[in-house]
């Protein structure tokens, strides 16, 4: 599927739902960057970045959550992270939470988004699993396929809800900065944790326990 390109055209029929005011979204962040702040720096069109990330082809700010604590610390320290052959847990690299933090954030307002939740979600984009699922190495395609996404659900489409690949029982939310209302997102004051600390470390290794992971020595 990466080397199909997007239809000139848009045949089939976005899925749309909302994001309700009070919705509680979770996201793992440097502590450099406040909690509800959009990531303004886009991704290299060809090179790293994220699935859906802003580019210089279509340089939106993006802000990645997930609807329970699991599904941030899975899509953030998980990834392609192999199981051991000799059956020990999992190593999360300590460099992967220097500096990092886990927020608790609600949206505001009602967001809309496009649906990429089922097979006949991603029917009406003209997709498959692949776009959600793949990994990194496809992720330029995967952005390009994005920027299809948001200019054939514009104005309406303030982001994009998917399940988690890491987490398959949870969903994972990205929305679009320069769709959203300003003040869209905030964070739940007090409900943060630093991973640099004896608390947020106890606590980041229970959640990565029952995935057979947790932080390395």
């Amino acid at each position: 599927m990466p080397n199909y390109r997007p239809p000139d055209e848009l045949t089939g029929s976005p899925a749309k739902v909302t994001l309700a005011r009070g919705t509680v979204l979770h996201r793992v962040h440097s502590a450099r960057r406040a909690a509800a702040d959009f990531n303004p720096r886009p991704a290299h069109c060809l090179y790293g970045g994220g699935r859906f990330d802003g580019t210089a082809c279509d340089p939106y700010g993006y802000l990645y959550a997930g609807l329970n604590p699991e599904a941030a610390v899975c899509e953030t320290l998980l990834r392609s992270l192999p199981f051991d052959p000799a059956g020990g847990p999992r190593l999360v690299p300590r460099v992967g939470v220097r500096g990092r933090r886990l927020s608790t954030l609600r949206l505001t307002a009602d967001v809309a988004v496009v649906s990429l939740m089922t097979a006949q979600d991603l029917a009406g984009v003209h997709q498959d699993s692949w776009l959600v699922q793949t990994e990194a190495a496809d992720y330029a395609y995967t952005r390009d396929w994005a920027h299809w996404i948001r200019d054939h659900t514009d104005p309406w489409a303030q982001g994009f809800v998917w399940p988690s690949k890491r987490e398959p029982g949870d969903r994972t939310v990205l929305l679009f900065a320069d769709r959203c209302p300003r003040g869209a997102v905030e964070a739940v004051e007090g409900d943060t944790v630093d991973f640099d600390t004896d608390e947020g470390e106890h606590w980041l290794n229970s959640i990565l326990q029952p995935y057979h992971a947790r932080l390395a020595p």
